[in-house]
């Protein structure tokens, strides 16, 4: 029996995280140990410190940890709280259902702004939320900024304006884990308390390690907490010479950050940002061109002004399958799409379009999406690859 051939050429990696590894990060990555109290290394690693702080638009604090991004989320928790205390988390989709999880799992007592995961939170249902918790149970507001399960985006600067307008002294936190890097983030300009990112989306490296930006007013909020911790204690932290990691820190993969930050900043944050948007309005176009049947996949994302520029998704038809659509990209055409998660799994099939990518790369799987929906005969109007190319040069 024949084994089924491999496609060839170079795999098109569309999902919304881990992302591509430019080929000068691969090479940055692959540098020989070294001691991480060395001189030269230090060097690198303030300059990294320094550069990841540009992207997150703040001047405050920051620290690194050896986890992914839920690690991150996982240490903001324990260094704020106390067990029994009230969070407020906004649900976007999967990912703030995760991060609700966890703080059940630390002993916290989670409240949730419920919302329609296709349509957004309601910013007037929170602004009611908060002016009438007048005795201020609620700690912390716990918002996704970029919702990787839904492709939506939140509006962190109106969650701000929203707890300003209530007078309430909640802390704010952002998970900016496949936002940073991608869309416009301002941590300090937004009055964001903690910022949870990590390495493996926006900042082009592989996945490994993740960091959080905190406010003053929340490194003196974390000198009450109680809850349990060690290696993710900032206390602990702020007496190493790096102001992070309790261990050994991951050298080489803060060369790679070196050249990722690099990167960034040779095409500029804002032109990033407008590559992003660039990018997403023609995969937006070209679903909405198959969808103009009335009957093909159609982005679930049901608002525009909420559509995610990093990660989009696409729920098919009824009684269509996104995974045997995504079998047949990755088997035939050598393209890898991101599954539905949580309740969409099956229902919804992602494209990432975050990082780094440009025009060829993404009507090349775009292309790919198109006649993988005629092999398996999934109702749609052809033609949406013309439409993603027609956005891109309007």
């Amino acid at each position: 029996m024949n084994a089924i051939a491999k496609p060839r050429g170079r795999l098109f990696f569309a999902n919304p995280g881990p992302t591509n590894i430019p080929d000068s990060v691969l090479r940055a990555v692959a540098h020989a140990s070294i001691d991480f109290n060395d001189a030269e290394f230090f060097e690198l690693y303030e300059r990294c410190v320094a550069g990841v702080k540009r992207v997150l638009r703040t001047s405050q604090h920051l620290f690194f940890y050896t986890a992914s991004g839920h690690g991150a989320w996982e240490a903001s928790m324990a260094n704020l709280f106390n067990t029994g205390d009230t969070l407020l988390v906004i649900e976007t989709g999967h990912f703030s259902e995760s991060w609700a999880k966890m703080g059940k799992a630390l002993g916290l007592c989670i409240d949730t702004l419920p919302a329609d995961w296709r349509r957004g939170a309601d910013l007037a249902a929170l602004r009611a939320k908060l002016a009438g918790d007048t005795e201020h149970r609620i700690k912390a507001v716990c918002a996704v900024h970029n919702e990787t399960a839904a492709g939506t985006v939140l509006d962190i600067a109106a969650v701000r304006a929203a707890m300003d307008a209530a007078g309430h002294p909640a802390l704010l936190l952002g998970d900016t884990i496949s936002s940073l890097g991608s869309l416009p983030f301002e941590m300090d300009a937004w009055g964001v308390d903690v910022v949870v990112g990590g390495s493996q989306k926006g900042l082009m490296l592989p996945t490994g390690f993740a960091f959080t930006g905190v406010s003053e007013k929340a490194l003196a909020a974390h000198k009450n907490s109680r809850i349990p911790k060690h290696y993710f204690d900032w206390s602990e932290m702020l007496t190493r010479r790096h102001r992070s990691f309790i261990g050994t820190v991951p050298t080489t993969l803060f060369y790679g950050l070196a050249e990722s930050l690099r990167l960034i900043e040779e095409e500029g944050l804002e032109q990033v940002w407008a590559r992003h948007t660039r990018l997403a309005r023609a995969v937006r176009a070209a679903v909405k061109h198959w969808s103009g049947n009335g009957q093909g996949p159609e982005l679930y994302c049901q608002d525009d002004t909420r559509a995610s520029d990093s990660v989009t998704a696409i729920l098919m038809p009824e009684g269509d399958d996104a995974d045997a659509l995504r079998a047949v990209c990755r088997n035939r055409f050598n393209v890898s799409l991101g599954a539905g998660l949580n309740k969409l799994a099956g229902r919804v099939f992602r494209i990432g379009h975050l990082g780094d990518l440009n025009e060829p790369m993404i009507l090349g799987t775009l292309a790919s999406v198109e006649m993988a929906l005629k092999l398996n005969n999934v109702p749609h109007r052809p033609g949406g690859v013309a439409a993603a190319m027609e956005a891109l040069t309007a």
